[in-house]
């Protein structure tokens, strides 16, 4: 197993300062933070081996302070071998071998919908956007979280070159899905390609992140290379893996979780600890690597940059 990047060649983690795994056939929630324990505690040698050579693919970052959650970041081996993705596994410690099987370049993004300037874009365009190191809270619906130094731009950089159109008040984002190298939807249990969504308002907020690597390295491709989406504030599973088309519509988009289970996960799905999930508590949370549960933070703690979004709204009922 490759051991964790360099620490001289990413940002040193002193410096940081500081569900869904639920198919519908049913897998309990604790589980999963049980899980988590276990991985931690025995790291099994059935771990998947990262690729060798790693390159490093981003210069000096830039970091501003507003992006930087006051938190120590789980090390690169929790976030690249404690995964949900479905295309290759249900089973979270085996999506890192399995999923070396995707084919990311060439990769391109089909932007469209509407815009007024319709592009697809390469690898290399995506890489071209200025890249900066943003260091999150990740909380999944399944009661677990993570703090994770993404690399990436805003996705609202993308969307000015393109121009939503007056009419535009959403935007629905798909996932690759190649059979021959992921798993059916019948074995996962939902309907493939994923697809996600976010009002306009929400996906050009400025915590709206595309991501492109974590701890200043390339995207590996259990954690959604070569781009995927992240929404600090949402749970996990609204951050969308490998992206391959993002369009621009105006009206809300269907979206995989709610489509598999709609009393269980609604279109929003904003991290709220006084909305319990059907069958489990949200109020608490298990840190990947901790032994006590925390309590969860309304926005994952992002509260006061995002609570605007939503005033007036029933946040039980669009939840």
């Amino acid at each position: 197993m490759m051991a964790s990047p360099d620490r001289n060649e990413i940002t040193p983690e002193p410096l940081y300062l500081n569900r869904r795994n639920f198919i519908r056939a049913g897998v309990f929630a604790g589980s999963a933070a049980v899980t988590g324990l276990i991985y931690r505690a025995y790291r099994p040698d059935t771990i998947a081996p990262l690729p060798e050579e790693t390159p490093r693919a981003f210069g000096e970052l830039a970091k501003r302070p507003e992006f930087q959650a006051a938190e120590a970041p789980n090390s690169f081996e929790d976030i690249t071998n404690y995964n949900n993705f479905y295309e290759f596994s249900t089973s979270k410690t085996a999506v890192a071998r399995e999923a070396q099987a995707l084919k990311t370049d060439p990769w391109s993004v089909e932007v469209g919908g509407l815009v007024e300037f319709p592009r697809t874009l390469s690898l290399q365009d995506i890489l071209n956007f200025p890249q900066e190191e943003r260091i999150y809270r990740f909380r999944c619906v399944e009661a677990w979280s993570m703090v994770i130094p993404w690399v990436g731009f805003p996705l609202a950089a993308l969307l000015e070159q393109v121009k939503p159109t007056s009419e535009a008040k959403y935007v629905a984002f798909e996932t690759a899905y190649d059979r021959s190298v992921m798993q059916s939807s019948f074995s996962a249990g939902i309907d493939f390609p994923y697809v996600e969504g976010l009002r306009l308002d929400e996906a050009l907020h400025p915590l709206t992140l595309l991501a492109t690597g974590l701890y200043g390295r390339p995207m590996p491709k259990q954690n959604g290379a070569p781009i995927r989406l992240v929404v600090p504030w949402k749970y996990g599973f609204k951050s969308i893996k490998s992206i391959v088309r993002i369009t621009l519509t105006d009206k809300e988009p269907p979206t995989t979780w709610n489509i598999a289970a709609p009393r269980e996960y609604g279109f929003y799905s904003n991290v709220n600890p006084n909305v319990d999930h059907p069958r489990w508590s949200q109020k608490r949370e298990r840190r990947i690597g901790e032994i006590t549960m925390r309590e969860t933070l309304m926005f994952n703690g992002y509260e006061k940059e995002v609570a605007d979004l939503y005033r007036g709204m029933d946040l039980e009922k669009f939840y």
